[in-house]
């Protein structure tokens, strides 16, 4: 009955968040009368707050319409390329009008980035598919909210998130194909690659694992200490509900995005305190610009998804428990998984030094199991000062760890391409590293020489 209540209470909160909103609005409106109270902006803050925190949140937009590629603006264009009904493979096109520019796009790596299937939606990665698309091709996994799934589809294995991600390399097409997986992917994605080595099958240029527990006894984290101090049975018959009507996945057994969400918030809840405290005192200030960043990480953070019951129930057994992967007892569509047969592909991992989720060592554990890559086709990376979110999604992504990927990636591009791939690779590194040493140095100067440097950029 958990998850009718909560549809009750969502339906019950609709007129009461409608209403928060309308009045909040109400006590900034120039033209009303009541925006000249001495407390109005401090009502409005409240009635804002009240609002953002009792609404529902819908699957966001990704909304890149253009970026900057080998310094010129190209437009963006995104659509399905492969349908299947609980994910969907979504390419990120660019356009341009300038001749010279389309020749270098097309010259461009292929990049797979390979969403989690964890709670969030694959908009979570919106910072990532964004700066990966300024020099490479980029395609992403975009899964589906289970209660959205008919029951006539079928249930969704783990077996079958290795399939999936197994049939969108294909449809790509392996031979120059680079793959990114962030977080809950390493496992199925370095499943997916081993069973195409071990089947003959050409596989992708290089993976790259970010953050992801492939080896989930190394550094346990909280994530990580409540999968192996409850049963497998403790989960079953705590987490799992029906998705009631009128969902199309009505009848449908699931993980319910509403009890990862609160898993979420109660792993740091003194942080989400804190940062709804600040968001109420930039709206009294009237900070545009702090409150601004607050609603659009929130709208996706708070957005999350169902998880087929099967799906999530065999990744708590196969990754957390039994630890399958690391000590070579997992079998996928009865062959098993073999690591030690990829010997084509590179591999990079990347750890934050900062993860709270994916412990040390866990992503970095990848490299032992795929003891017959070469040596020079393997690189580690650690992210320094970097927690999870870190890795793929802000500054420290798009300063630190971004220009690592770009270089691996052209570092291992066709042959014949080589030059032209490792100058670029070069050209990435050494652009991050003038931003890097720009910040460190505009970092040390006084407080008040920053802010005029800044009033004249």
């Amino acid at each position: 009955m958990l998850y009718q209540y909560q549809e009750f209470q969502k339906a019950l909160l609709q007129p009461l968040t409608a209403w928060a909103q309308a009045t909040a609005k109400t006590f900034v409106n120039p033209t009303n009368p009541l925006s000249l109270l001495p407390a109005a902006t401090r009502i409005a803050a409240g009635y804002e707050l009240l609002y953002r925190l009792g609404k529902e949140y819908e699957k966001p937009e990704f909304g890149i319409k253009n970026v900057v590629a080998h310094g010129k603006t190209v437009a963006i264009n995104e659509f399905t390329i492969v349908n299947k009904p609980f994910c969907k493979l979504v390419r990120f096109k660019r356009f341009s009008d300038d001749a010279a520019t389309i020749k270098k796009l097309k010259q461009d790596p292929v990049v797979l980035i390979v969403a989690p299937l964890s709670g969030h939606h694959s908009t979570l990665l919106r910072d990532t598919v964004r700066t990966l698309l300024q020099d490479h091709k980029v395609y992403i996994t975009d899964w589906v909210d289970a209660r959205l799934v008919p029951l006539e589809d079928g249930t969704f294995h783990l077996d079958d998130y290795v399939h999936y991600v197994q049939d969108f390399i294909r449809a790509i097409g392996a031979k120059d194909l680079n793959l990114v997986s962030v977080c809950q992917p390493t496992v199925p994605v370095l499943a997916a690659v081993s069973l195409m080595a071990s089947n003959g099958e050409v596989t992708p240029r290089t993976m790259t694992m970010m953050g992801g527990p492939i080896d989930a006894r190394k550094s346990p984290t909280m994530v990580n200490s409540t999968a192996t101090n409850k049963s497998f049975e403790w989960f079953e018959n705590n987490v799992i509900y029906t998705v009631p009507p009128p969902h199309a996945g009505a009848g449908r057994r699931v993980y319910p995005g509403f009890l990862q969400h609160a898993g979420f918030v109660a792993m740091n809840p003194d942080r989400h305190l804190q940062s709804h405290w600040d968001y109420f005192q930039d709206l009294v200030r009237g900070d545009k610009g702090d409150s601004q960043a607050h609603i659009e990480f929130y709208d996706e953070y708070n957005a999350v998804l169902d998880m087929d019951a099967a799906y999530y129930l065999e990744t708590i057994k196969t990754v957390f428990q039994d630890f399958s992967l690391p000590t070579g007892k997992w079998n996928v569509g009865g062959k098993l998984v073999k690591p030690q047969d990829i010997t084509g592909t590179a591999l990079l991992t990347v750890e934050g030094e900062l993860d709270d989720i994916s412990g040390s060592g866990q992503t970095r554990a990848a490299h032992g199991l795929c003891k017959n890559i070469p040596e020079n086709k393997k690189h580690h990376y650690e992210a320094k000062g970097a927690g999870h979110y870190g890795i793929f999604s802000g500054r420290r992504w798009r300063e630190m760890v971004y220009p690592e990927i770009s270089a691996f990636i052209r570092k291992h591009a066709a042959k014949g391409s080589s030059g032209s791939a490792t100058a670029r690779a070069q050209a990435i590194t050494k652009k991050a590293s003038v931003k890097k040493v720009a910040t460190k140095v505009a970092s040390k100067k006084p407080a008040a020489k920053r802010a005029t440097a800044k009033k004249h950029a």
